[in-house]
Order: C-alpha cells, then sequence, then structure tokens
C-alpha cells in the first residue's frame, strides 16, 4: 500500500467511519472546508503521523493547512521524515 492509501485508508476508517469509499476521497479534497476534520480529528490525525511515521511532532510547527488535503497530509510527512512521498 502506498503512503497516499494509507492516508486515505486512516481517514476514511477513523475519520470518516467508513463514510466514503478510499477510492472516492480526492486528493485534493479539502477536510477542513468540508468539516471532516475539527479540532479533534486534528489532533487525531498529527498523532498518528507520528505514529505510523515517525513525524517528530514534538519537534516541529504544524499549521492546520498542513493537513488539509490528502496531498497535503503525504507532503508534510515526506518533508518531516525519510519516507519518500
Amino acid at each position: 500500500m502506498t503512503m497516499r492509501q494509507t492516508i486515505k485508508s486512516f481517514i476514511c476508517e477513523e475519520l470518516l467511519a467508513d463514510d466514503i469509499a478510499v477510492s472516492d476521497l480526492e486528493d485534493d479534497y479539502d477536510l477542513l472546508r468540508n468539516g471532516v476534520v475539527d479540532s479533534l480529528s486534528l489532533v487525531r490525525l498529527v498523532a498518528w503521523t507520528g505514529e505510523a511515521y515517525g513525524v517528530p511532532i514534538n519537534e516541529i510547527e504544524i499549521a492546520p493547512e498542513d493537513l488539509a488535503t490528502v496531498a497535503k497530509i503525504e507532503g508534510f510527512i515526506a518533508r518531516h521524515t525519510s519516507v519518500p512521498a
């Protein structure tokens, strides 16, 4: 599974409660503007990036916009780890 697929799976299973299929979640769908990610979900998403990919969440600045779309989440992980996007 690619990083992008893993991100989509997490979002669909954990934040959307399987309301949308992974294959239907567009890479540029704005999770913030569309109400998928609220403040609590944002914390869960940040924690997950740390657990799943080793993003040093306590050592970096994180803005909500860094996690607004699947593509941005993938770029965020790639910037802060040695995991290629």
